[in-house]
């Protein structure tokens, strides 16, 4: 799965709209007020990913006028979207580190992402929830007689691994001389031996549990927390917002969104956990589902946290029913 491209990045097809980075401070709520800022600017988002990562939110949101479908290129109108939304992000809380900007290139999304969060130093901070499992183990040796510091990285194995470990030691400033890829099961190693661009290993100890840091930030980013929700349905006008809004309603948090739209239908996956990072509880699952509409909004995927909670109420369940 490491090696795996499947739904690729759609960067190619973003001409002609407008790209919005945000990074800020993630709390529940937040994306549907982003959202919400955006159709009352009269902002029609056509494609977007969100991650979360150690309390923190970053955003890359391509949108277009609604009214010509064409990219917003009015000086004057992007100060609005920029202020209304660095506005959103701050909340209480945020007043230095929310940031917003406004750009016409085209990149690639999931990369600028990783250099979005790496920015923003989501990699020292200290994880908002503690029930994560299999987090990945990273080590890091040098091999002084080669000059080479090894990088050792286990974990789960899913899609894109190898891009997002890649992507951050790229980032880094390090160049990777040679790697070994290994899975067994579900578990993915990776060894990289790597110098920085001038040929030297990691040269401190600082150094080297910063590598370590932000590797395991690399592949938390994308790990897939809470429940997989799959909207699709007509677009319009507001779409986002309003389902945003209902999950907030409802207590649900976003943990990660891709949004997606082709021709005139709306493709959307988001990943929901409570609002304090729990598994979210089926009941509102099914009454969030109910107010979106059951043929629009379905259930994709269950962590695996869930379905061991489920198979021990079942278990306790069964011997209760025994005595």
């Amino acid at each position: 799965q490491s090696l795996e491209t499947t739904d690729p990045d759609r960067s190619h097809g973003f001409d002609g709209l407008t790209a919005l980075e945000l990074t800020g401070t993630d709390r529940v709520g937040l994306l549907s007020e982003v959202f919400a800022v955006l159709a009352d600017l009269q902002c029609n988002v056509v494609d977007a990913k969100v991650w979360t990562h150690n309390g923190r939110i970053a955003s890359l949101i391509y949108v277009k006028d609604c009214n010509s479908g064409s990219p917003i290129e009015d000086s004057q109108q992007i100060d609005r979207i920029e202020a209304r939304l660095r506005n959103v992000l701050k909340g209480d809380n945020d007043i230095r580190s929310a940031k917003t900007s406004v750009s016409m290139a085209v990149t690639h999304t999931e990369r600028r992402l990783h250099q979005m969060m790496f920015a923003d130093r989501d990699y020292d901070r200290k994880p908002i929830l503690q029930h994560k499992v299999d987090l990945p183990v990273v080590t890091v040796q040098n091999w002084v007689e080669r000059g080479y510091s090894v990088v050792n990285v286990q974990c789960k194995d899913r899609t894109k691994l190898l891009f997002d470990v890649v992507c951050t030691l790229t980032d880094m400033q390090y160049v990777v001389f040679h790697a070994t890829i290994n899975t067994t099961g579900d578990k993915a190693y990776q060894e990289f031996y790597i110098r920085h661009s001038d040929g030297t290993p990691i040269s401190s100890e600082p150094e080297r549990q910063r590598v370590i840091q932000c590797l395991q930030a690399a592949v938390e980013r994308r790990a897939y927390e809470g429940v997989r929700l799959e909207l699709c349905t007509v677009d319009r006008q507001a779409l986002l917002a309003d389902v945003t809004r209902t999950f907030r309603e409802n207590g649900l948090n976003v943990t990660r969104a891709e949004i997606s739209t082709t021709r005139d239908m709306a493709l959307n996956v988001f990943y929901v956990t409570d609002a304090i990072g729990n598994l979210a509880d089926p009941k509102t699952i099914e009454a969030v589902r109910q107010k979106i509409g059951l043929g629009k909004l379905k259930v994709k995927e269950l962590p695996l946290v869930y379905q061991e909670k489920v198979e021990r109420e079942e278990q306790a369940v069964g011997v209760g029913g025994t005595v």
